[in-house]
């Protein structure tokens, strides 16, 4: 009778009613850590709900894969990360299983928590969902406020979904580790090495939309799409000794290393010395060290690692940098409107539909992926 007496009357106050109904929703997720085979869908994972004020439900449209989403299911980093998502070790009883991988969404806002003031429910947005929290291979997913952006209006939210994380790395390294921007960029020599995985084609792209000189390394089949991404030398790695190939060029001001290994051990001698040069790399013992050692030790070992290496490059005249992924609702915005100018746009290797998860991981897992694997969680995007 309240009800009936409540839709008769205007409403008074800016009060909403929750349109969640249900407790449960379709998604992928792993019980253990493991190859392809862990992957499990399932119609009942949990559905997500808004703990904090700061917090938005998103209907996930598109989502896409990411090299950390195979080194995740094999357990890689479940150490650091567990300490992450329990820092206290509050859930003495219970595991991070069911696990949802996946870190990019593109989507619609459903739901907002009270703190959130900057969407609304029907917003289309992008986001990516940082390791620690249940990702994006669902139906629905659950993002802190400042982690989430508006989607670019000029992309579809499977072109979206392909650039949030890959993004946001490359953001990282290049911006917030390396120091680079618009204003200090032009004519710089940047090297950029893996520059036609996810990080490397938007790495050549943001370099070029803020006039700097690229020298992009990727084997001979991906020049034609570096190229086309605005790189102005592309050196094959796989045509000669890679190292004797760079040392021809002019020095470098900056490099950025996708590939680590024993790149490290020569590509700091491209730099030019004593002139602010910079060298980062996203391959990084840290989390491996963790795994390996445990939170203390492994925290002490990535100190110690890290400091040494900065101290000893530092002494020859050239800064060494890591870089890791970070959340930023606020990089996000910037990103979008590189994307909405035309001056960033995503690169996509391959599409697959929700039913077809597992055979995306494949593709992944097969390597030298042309761009992003992107994953149509509904369909016709």
């Amino acid at each position: 009778q309240a009800l009936r007496w409540a839709r008769g009357r205007a409403p008074a106050r800016g009060l909403r009613a929750s349109p969640r109904a249900r407790t449960a929703m379709p998604s992928w997720v792993i019980d253990r850590y493991g190859c392809n085979e862990v992957l499990r869908f399932t119609r009942d994972m949990v559905f997500p709900i808004i703990h904090f004020p700061n917090e938005v439900i998103i209907k996930v449209h598109a989502a896409s894969l990411n090299p950390i989403d195979l080194s995740m299911r094999s357990g890689y980093g479940a150490t650091a990360l567990n300490m992450k998502r329990d820092p206290l070790k509050l859930k003495t009883g219970e595991t991070e299983f069911p696990l949802t991988l996946g870190r990019d969404v593109s989507g619609v806002v459903m739901e907002c928590g009270l703190g959130v003031s900057y969407f609304k429910p029907g917003d289309e947005v992008w986001a990516a969902i940082p390791p620690w929290k249940q990702g994006t291979l669902s139906e629905f997913v659950v993002a802190s406020g400042n982690e989430v952006s508006f989607k670019p209006k000029c992309l579809s939210h499977t072109e979206a979904a392909a650039l949030p994380y890959v993004g946001l790395t490359a953001w990282s390294a290049l911006k917030q580790v390396g120091g680079l921007n618009q204003n200090n960029c032009s004519g710089k020599r940047i090297l950029i090495l893996g520059a036609s995985g996810g990080v490397g084609t938007f790495a050549v792209q943001l370099m070029k939309a803020w006039d700097a000189h690229v020298t992009a390394v990727c084997s001979h089949d991906a020049s034609t799409l570096v190229k086309k991404l605005g790189a102005d030398d592309v050196i094959d790695y796989k045509s000669g000794n890679l190292e004797e190939q760079l040392k021809t060029l002019p020095l470098f001001d900056f490099i950025l290393d996708n590939v680590g290994g024993s790149t490290e051990k020569w590509a700091l001698d491209l730099l030019k010395k004593w002139s602010g040069a910079t060298y980062v790399t996203l391959v990084t013992p840290f989390l491996i060290n963790m795994d390996k050692l445990g939170v203390a030790d492994g925290m002490l070992q990535t100190g110690v690692t890290v400091g040494s290496k900065t101290l000893k490059h530092l002494l020859k005249g050239v800064h060494y940098r890591w870089a890791f992924f970070m959340p930023s609702g606020p990089s996000l915005d910037e990103i979008a409107e590189l994307v909405d100018s035309g001056k960033i746009q995503p690169v996509i290797d391959e599409v697959f539909s929700f039913s077809e998860v597992p055979k995306a991981f494949l593709k992944l897992e097969g390597g030298h992926a042309r761009g992003k694997t992107v994953i149509n969680v509904i369909s016709r995007q």
